[in-house]
Order: C-alpha cells, then structure tokens, then sequence
C-alpha cells in the first residue's frame, strides 16, 4: 500500500507540474547555456529542460557535463573543455577569502578562450538565432553572452537569491535586512553585521564584475568577437530571470516582475529504496538513521584525514545508523555506517527513519532537506554553503558547525540535541508544509513564464526603468548635488539681503554676524 501511495504521488507531480497549463501554441526550440556549470546547477537546468520536453519542446542543452536525460526532446552537448583544471580540493579553494571564488578569475577566461573553438560551439553558434529562446546559467557563464547578443535570453538563477544579478534587473536589494552571497545574519542585523553585509554586498559585485574576472573574460571575447558590445551590456538585456528559491524557505525580499521564484522546483516525492537499503534503514529501529553527504562537487575522499578520523570515532559512539555518501575506500569503518559512492537523497530524506541530514549546506540539498522535513546539520565548506549554514541555524532547522572546530564530541553532542530536540523537527516539517502549499506548483511557474517570454517576443515590458539608468541617476545624486548647490545659492543670497536690510536701517558700520 505505501509503494502504490508513494508511485500515486510522484504521478501526480508529473501531471501536475505543468498540468494546469494550457498546451503550448507550438513546439519551441529552446537552447539552454550552462558550458561553466556544477552537478547540482545543472540539475536545477534539468528539472526545468524535462518539465519543457514533456510539453512538446524541443530543448539543446550546452554543458561541460555528460548527458544525463533520456528524455528524445533534450539534445545534451558536452563542450569536453576541462575549465576546472587545478587540482584542488573544495576544502582547499574554500580559504581563499571569498568563498572559492577566486579560482574562477583563471577558469572562465580559459573557458572563453577556448569555448568558440569546439566544433560542435561554433555550429550551434551559428545556429542561435534559430532557437526561440536561449536560457543561460546566471552564475560563472559570462563566456556564454555572445549567444545572446540580439536575441531573446532568460537567466536562471540557480543560488537563489543573489543581489549582483537581481540589481543587474534594476532590483537593488537593501543590505539593512537583505543577505548577501556568501552570508546571512539573523534579523534583526547588529550595527557591526550591517556593516559587513554592505561591504560585501559593494565588494563581490566588484571583484566579479569590475576587477578579477569579468575584465579577464571581456578581454578574451573581444579577441574573437571585436564587434560584440561589452559582455555587462549584453546581460542587462535579460527579459527575466527564474530564481531558484522561494519567499518560505528564504529572507522575504521585493521582487520585480522579471523576478520569478521556481524554488525546489527539482524537489519530489520519494521512490521506493533499494530493496537492500530499504532492509538497513528500516534496520535500524527507533534510534532511526542519520544521513551524510557532502554533494555532487566535493568528493568524501577530498577531506583532510583529521577530519575523516573524527567523524569515524564519532560515528561509532552514536546510537544510529549512519549511511554516508563517500566516494573511495575508508578503513575504520564501525558497524554501525554504511559506505556507499552514490545514494538517492531524495529518497532517502524522505524516508521516516532518517533523523538528521550532515550536509555541507548546498541550497540544492538544503530544499530538499525542507521539503522532505528532515532537520540538518552544516558544515558549510564553500561558496554560497555558509550563507546556508547561518540560516538553517538561525531559523531553527538545525544546527551549524565550522570544519576548524570539530571534535568527536562536538558531533555527537550536536547530533545528539537534533535528534532529541522535537523542536528542529517541528520547525522543519512546518518550514516544509508552507513551501508545499502553493497555488502553483514552481514547475507550471517556470513554463508559463518561458512561454510567457517566448510568445511576447522577449517580453520588453517586463524590464524595469532602472536598468537604464546609471547609479549617478539611479540613487539621485544629481538630484541631491542640484538641491544642496540651491541650498549653498540661497544662503549666500540670503546673507547679501540680509547686509542690505542692515545697511538701511542700521547705518553701513553695522556688521551682521552669521553662522
């Protein structure tokens, strides 16, 4: 009965994920650009190319990636170039002071070097105008603007809500209240968190757009394209972007029309397990089971030994099973864990005797953790991972460590308060019932706006103004320079009428004081 109940569920997602639409006018021809891209983005572009395909369209999907669907309406192209050439562990490139993200001022001025190069990039190149519509990977893909230049692009914003792309539509996020990329603080914000909230909401528009890579990848486009206006250009002339978060699960910000929130919408209901797995899990009894993973990108083997050792010994001191994504051999194993390269999480966070999920705070594996309602524990490592980390805990959906300070008994004693603590459990399964009600699901919400972009030739009256305008004009200070200059005109006039006035009717030696 649960399997028919389960099979029943993921049915009507399907159906409905679309199902409310009306059927498309034609069968579209939509290219989607993602050549700089990680696992976990490219399944946000999946989940999105599939729900297309299912409707008639007929969707090409460029990537660094190897194909992934079966579905006959999505042609994948993999480029092959290695653009994450070094060989450093995420653990590494996280210390760099931003998050990881300095490795990117070398790879994407390599990939756009190199990119227009690869046969099969130079005929869909050439082929662009063909396709109704282009879809481009907000984040690390500025080599891919010379597709969309005179044609009609959406971005998909694949880490939720980030301030540099929304202010690129002429939505300026205010760092009063609104996270950053890297960071989120509880509200309300200290003077002192406000304070580096808007530094960081100045400095990493800088560094990605003005100082360490753009620059490097216009430099490298201008070569091969001289007659392309500049790549900041280009992107301005989005008509809307699709944004992979939703106001339930995130900070509550203002959006644009041209702002569109399809997050989770990868997330669905669980499949049956392995039978194996199925048999451990259940094994385990009341003391339940607790998951581990650290993503697609970082791989188990990757992790500094110390850190391996720790959770070992903590592992073995636990009541519960422990199932861990880990990727290579591992010695020391306690009977209690179970090792496995690949696991399917969905599944398993949906199942009822998984306690805790230990994730490294991937917004991927974060809504899916919500949606199925299992609190977390974070080790954030990189990137967006620690703005992640501090809203699960400051929201109450579990707790937060840093790498530097674990212990064994730092992890048991964490583990232990999430798993006896009703309230991490209350706040999530609440947390998941608000982002599962939903007038539309954030399936039909991406189509009906692709369509929407499609059928009105790129939707121009979805831009907002601002993006026209420049910051001396969008924050007024020609405004605020006019008024203080009539203000500095009227004093001075002032001061002469005022030494007439005295003149007259005091006498010339009669001197007025001001301030």
């Amino acid at each position: 009965m649960k399997v028919v109940t389960i099979c029943m569920l993921a049915a009507a997602l399907m159906v409905g994920a679309a199902g409310n639409l009306p059927p498309p006018e034609r069968s579209y021809k939509i290219l989607m650009l993602l050549p700089a891209s990680s696992k976990s983005h490219k399944n946000v572009f999946m989940a999105l190319a599939e729900v297309l395909a299912d409707r008639g369209h007929k969707i090409v999907m460029l990537t660094g990636l190897p194909p992934s669907s079966k579905n006959p309406n999505i042609h994948e192209i993999n480029h092959g170039l290695q653009y994450f050439g070094d060989k450093k562990s995420m653990f590494e490139k996280g210390k760099d002071g931003i998050g990881g993200l300095g490795a990117f001022k070398f790879m994407l001025p390599a990939l756009a070097r190199e990119l227009y190069k690869v046969p099969a990039v130079q005929q869909l190149y050439e082929k662009r105008k063909d396709f109704d519509l282009i879809v481009v990977n907000s984040l690390f893909n500025e080599p891919a603007y010379p597709f969309v230049h005179e044609v009609p692009f959406i971005m998909v914003s694949t880490p939720g809500m980030d301030p540099r792309q929304s202010a690129v539509l002429g939505n300026v996020l205010n760092p009063s209240y609104a996270p950053n990329l890297m960071m989120s603080y509880p509200f309300p914000m200290s003077m002192w968190q406000r304070i580096k909230n808007t530094a960081m909401h100045i400095l990493l528009p800088l560094f990605w757009r003005n100082w360490a890579v753009v620059p490097l990848v216009q430099k490298e486009i201008s070569a091969q394209f001289p007659d392309l206006p500049p790549l900041l250009e280009i992107e301005s002339n989005q008509s809307l972007t699709l944004m992979n978060t939703h106001f339930s699960i995130s900070t509550t910000v203002p959006l644009l029309p041209s702002q569109v929130e399809v997050g989770a919408m990868h997330c669905r209901p669980a499949k049956p397990l392995p039978e194996d797995l199925e048999s451990w899990i259940a094994g385990a009894g009341n003391e339940g089971v607790i998951y581990f993973s650290l993503g697609s990108v970082t791989r188990g083997e990757t992790m500094p030994p110390e850190y391996r050792q720790t959770f070992l010994e903590a592992f073995r001191r636990l009541p519960q099973r422990v199932l861990w994504k880990y990727e290579g051999t591992l010695e020391g194993v306690s009977d209690n864990v179970m090792i496995s390269s690949w696991l399917p999480q969905q599944d398993i966070l949906a199942h009822n005797k998984v306690k805790v999920f230990i994730s490294h705070g991937g917004l991927l594996s974060l809504q899916e953790s919500i949606f199925h309602a299992t609190p977390l524990l974070v080790l954030p490592i990189f990137g967006d991972q620690p703005r992640n980390a501090m809203y699960v805990e400051s929201s109450g959906l579990g707790r937060m460590m840093e790498w530097e300070e674990l212990t064994a008994d730092r992890i048991v004693d964490a583990l232990t308060d999430i798993t006896t603590k009703t309230k991490y459990k209350e706040t999530v399964s609440a947390m998941s019932a608000s982002l599962r009600d939903q007038l539309t699901t954030p399936q039909e919400r991406a189509v009906f706006w692709t369509e929407y972009v499609i059928r009105h030739r790129g939707a121009p009256q979805l831009r907002c103004p601002a993006t026209q305008l420049s910051w001396v004009e969008f924050l007024l200070l020609d405004v605020v320079g006019l008024l203080l200059l009539a203000l500095l005109v009227l004093q001075l006039l002032l001061r002469r009428l005022l030494r007439r006035v005295s003149t007259v009717v005091f006498g010339s030696n009669v001197k007025i004081k001001t301030q």
